[in-house]
């Protein structure tokens, strides 16, 4: 028997690595599917939504380094992909979708269901190919692969149904996968970058998720330097844990030393990251080298004296050897002090947490922290969840952290950390969800995790309200409107559809509780913990702007009649930043 299109793809993908496919089936897409279950050795995962599939799916590849496949079926299947495959591109993880098409005899005829892949998935995919011939299939197939894998990124295969199932040519399927390139500044750029670091007082040190494969190199080089090293939150499970010179992060969830270590600092070493916050890196009174692999997030976020093309393993590795020893350490000091400061602040409403009703989430978010295994992987739905991840939630050598960090998509947690329980089974995967994005999304899905008994703790913030949106209206100076809602006891939900429940409304038995779900191992468990919806966090740094719109937000809630309201919020938050 002939091999078809669809055969052809998955064999192609199996010798990629490729292990998952996340999505639902349909129409369009049942010969690709039929030839899944044919090749057996890629597992399916059928979802209920498939933006959960994708939020799987990244995770998944961004940990693993390994390709995954998602697909949903023409028109509204296809739609769907959309969002996950923006957090894909953002978070660089490679990812291959298939997307079901139309027949190939009714494409550009405006029938039901069909959808311009190239159009749609222009600002989503680094390359997207409309599979109309079988005689294309090796050619796009491979082109697809190897762009998701050696550029990290999403990719995208829209095919007929009718061309899945066609008789495939007779051509290999061997393809190779090159390893990663070096990627050095150039000789004169390197030497002026030495000369740079040795002529300057002090040195700090700004990292992110470039720093993934750096991490041993570039605090060996902050200790040579006497350099305080901050870090945005990509870089944050990679610079944070271990590291003697650490300051924190820098921006609205901010905290420690990092903005004053970055403006103090005679030059400024930003080392992979495209940090976004412009307002919170420093102006020209600091010297600024950028160093990234990607050539287009050099000096896009702030003006720069010096940018480099490199990855920063191989660029810190030569420039250890090349700079010459600080010995000033006077500088590093006065940062970690502040850190260590602000650390303390940090620990005012975790040791008063045992006392304080409604439960704060900063003791909620440092018990689980305390209480989960070292090589725990944790996820954080965009809003507040980021926050208490951020402060609260400490990193070590085997931990992990991820989110929708560069994207900001509401609901990825509970997926995210599906998708890793099924890449690391065994692994304690820990989703630090927003109430709101849990009914967005997980909810649905959480039948899937309750079918394959995957165990994801879901521990739920349930303050009745879009909390993150709560706050920024504040800072805008606004009047909070259209953020709260109703919840139902998430607990009694989860155990109605099979999964274990705990609920948490005692402040008393919040370390029970976590250890109970922790310690759960039969499935995925859905811990909804009421906590205070008036707990803010503002960051080591306040621009005057968000002090002034919070100013303005409360004047406006008391001539409104919300003093109570008022008076509530600023009681439950004494000694914050």
């Amino acid at each position: 028997m002939s091999k078809t299109v669809a055969d052809v793809l998955w064999e192609m993908l199996a010798k990629a690595g490729v292990k998952r496919c996340y999505g639902i089936v349909g129409d369009a897409l049942n010969p690709v599917v039929d030839a899944l279950r044919r090749n057996g050795a890629i597992e399916f995962v059928p979802v209920r939504h498939e933006e959960y599939g994708v939020f799987a799916a990244v995770a998944e590849a961004y940990f693993t380094g390994n390709p995954v496949v998602v697909c949903g079926t023409a028109g509204p299947g296809v739609v769907h992909l959309f969002n996950g495959l923006m957090d894909a591109r953002k978070e660089a993880a490679p990812i291959i979708a298939i997307a079901g098409d139309v027949e190939s005899s009714l494409i550009d005829t405006s029938t039901l269901e069909e959808l311009n892949p190239y159009k749609f998935f222009e600002a989503a995919s680094l390359y997207t190919a409309r599979l109309v011939n079988p005689e294309q299939a090796r050619a796009v197939i491979n082109t697809a692969i190897l762009t998701a894998v050696l550029e990290k990124g999403p990719t995208v295969l829209s095919i007929p149904g009718d061309v899945a199932a066609a008789d495939a040519p007779d051509q290999p399927t061997d393809f190779t996968i090159a390893a990663p390139a070096i990627l050095r500044p150039s000789d004169t750029d390197f030497e002026k970058l030495v000369r740079m670091i040795d002529e300057a007082k002090t040195v700090a040190i700004f990292g992110g998720d470039g720093c993934r494969e750096a991490r041993d190199e570039v605090v060996e080089l902050a200790c040579k330097l006497k350099a305080p090293v901050g870090y945005a939150f990509r870089g944050k499970q990679w610079l944070e844990h271990d590291n003697p010179n650490a300051v924190g992060m820098t921006g609205l969830i901010g905290y420690g030393g990092a903005y004053n270590a970055l403006h103090e600092a005679d030059l400024l070493l930003m080392l992979g990251t495209d940090f976004p916050f412009s307002e919170f890196l420093p102006g020209a009174s600091v010297k600024k080298v950028q160093i990234d692999k990607n050539p287009k997030h050099i000096g896009r976020r702030t003006a720069l004296d010096l940018g480099l093309v490199g990855d920063i393993k191989s660029t810190v590795s030569a420039l250890l050897p090349a700079v010459s020893e600080k010995t000033d350490g006077e500088f590093l000091a006065r940062q970690i002090a502040r850190t260590e400061s602000f650390h303390k602040q940090l620990q005012h409403y975790v040791e008063k947490g045992p006392a304080i009703k409604p439960i704060r989430p900063e003791f909620l978010a440092a018990t689980l922290s305390e209480l989960a295994s070292d090589d725990a992987m944790f996820f954080a739905d965009t809003g507040t969840a980021c926050i208490w991840l951020a402060r609260h939630i400490y990193g070590g050598k085997n931990r992990r952290l991820f989110g929708s960090f560069s994207w900001a998509s509401m609901a990825n947690a509970a997926p995210n950390a599906f998708g890793c329980a099924l890449a690391y089974p065994g692994r304690q995967c820990i989703a630090l969800c927003g109430d709101g994005g849990f009914t967005m999304l997980g909810m649905g899905d959480l039948l899937t995790q309750i079918e394959r008994r995957t165990p994801v703790v879901q521990v739920i913030l349930n303050n009745e309200k879009y909390d993150f949106v709560h706050i920024e209206q504040q800072e805008a100076g606004f009047i909070p409107s259209g953020v709260e809602f109703k919840n139902p006891n998430f607990a009694k939900v989860a155990e109605a559809m099979g999964a274990k429940g705990i609920r948490i409304e005692e402040p008393e038995d919040v370390r029970e509780g976590l250890a109970a779900a922790l310690a759960y191992k039969n499935g995925p468990v859905v811990v909804d913990a009421v906590v205070d919806p008036f707990a803010l966090a503002m960051p080591s740094h306040s621009p005057f702007h968000t002090v002034k719109g919070f100013t303005l937000s409360f004047a406006k809630q008391v001539l409104s009649g919300r003093v109570d309201t008022v008076i509530k919020e600023i009681q439950r938050n004494v000694r914050i930043v």
